[in-house]
């Protein structure tokens, strides 16, 4: 069970986040201000309350008002309001580490969402002073590419949700840094010549580990200026294309974090609009790798030929 401690300020995704729940993957905000000049509250309950809503609901996913709900079987149940406050109301007998996975996982891919913000599920990393996104399927090599990036000398902006805005004034798209850590499997470690017994593993996983990297990670915000599409084909070669506009916004909407929340929130009309705007503005390619081997160093190399070819 998680116990409530004084609030900490933590920086993340371009907000402050004020919690009462420890969270030691993100970092201790500069700003240390009172509680209310935060951009987010999270706060710790008892589940009875929220618990009761939920099975009025009907659902483990309710939407009241302004209100969003959800719960996590035999962790938390969750509620977000006004795009403002999170609620944690953890289960009896709750692991404190897997509450807090889904916290900075599925609960605040929807707090982006209700804040207009469009989460994208894979890694970014800074080039030139542009951030580059790499999406895709579970399993397709994203945080491993953005690794193999970081061990080149590039700045880590995002792992697994990617913060998506679009600038006042030019409306171009801006992605707001997550927070300085990644999850890499034993494999990829080995690869890029990292030692896991330095690491902590991730809930569960045995092979998976949270790799801080607080002197390669990009703290400020970086314009969007290309998303590659990272998927595995039967071929033995690498291969880049340029996707299509049609494909391009089919991308965006498929590999938008935790897109089956769209609807229960009622942000399909935002999303549809925010994805064209971001389809529109940016480069958008398929980067097509082998089903095996460790490619990630080849792959960067082919991201950086393509990045290069369009800067002339």
């Amino acid at each position: 069970m998680i116990s409530a401690v004084q609030q900490t300020v933590y920086q993340a995704f371009g907000m402050r986040l004020s919690s009462g729940i420890p969270l030691p993957e993100l970092p201790v905000s500069d700003d240390t201000g009172e509680h209310a000049s935060a951009d987010i509250v999270i706060e710790t309950a008892e589940p009875t309350r929220l618990w009761d809503e939920l099975e009025k609901g009907g659902n483990n996913f309710v939407r009241k008002g302004n209100r969003f709900l959800f719960l996590i079987p035999e962790t938390a149940v969750f509620c977000i309001e006004n795009g403002f406050k999170i609620t944690v109301c953890p289960l009896p007998g709750a692991d404190e580490e897997k509450v807090r996975v889904y916290l900075l996982g599925t609960c605040m891919g929807a707090l982006l969402m209700t804040r207009k913000v469009l989460p994208l599920h894979g890694s970014a990393v800074e080039i030139d002073g542009k951030a580059y996104a790499f999406v895709g399927d579970s399993g397709a090599g994203k945080s491993t590419l953005a690794a193999a990036f970081v061990s080149m000398g590039h700045l880590l902006v995002s792992d697994d949700v990617i913060a998506v805005t679009l600038a006042h004034g030019d409306g171009l798209p801006i992605v707001m840094p997550s927070y300085p850590q990644q999850k890499l499997w034993q494999e990829s470690i080995d690869h890029l010549g990292m030692q896991s017994e330095r690491f902590r593993p991730v809930y569960r996983e045995t092979t998976k580990y949270a790799v801080p990297v607080p002197s390669e990670f990009c703290s400020e915000p970086v314009p969007l200026a290309g998303v590659f599409e990272l998927v595995k084909s039967g071929r033995d070669t690498i291969g880049v294309r340029r996707l299509p506009n049609l494909e391009r916004l089919r991308m965006m909407l498929l590999h938008t974090y935790r897109n089956m929340l769209i609807r229960r929130l009622g942000l399909e009309q935002w999303h549809f609009k925010i994805s064209t705007a971001v389809a529109d503005a940016v480069e958008v390619y398929q980067l097509q790798r082998p089903m095996e081997g460790f490619t990630a160093h080849q792959l960067a190399s082919a991201i950086i030929r393509t990045v290069e070819k369009e800067s002339r």
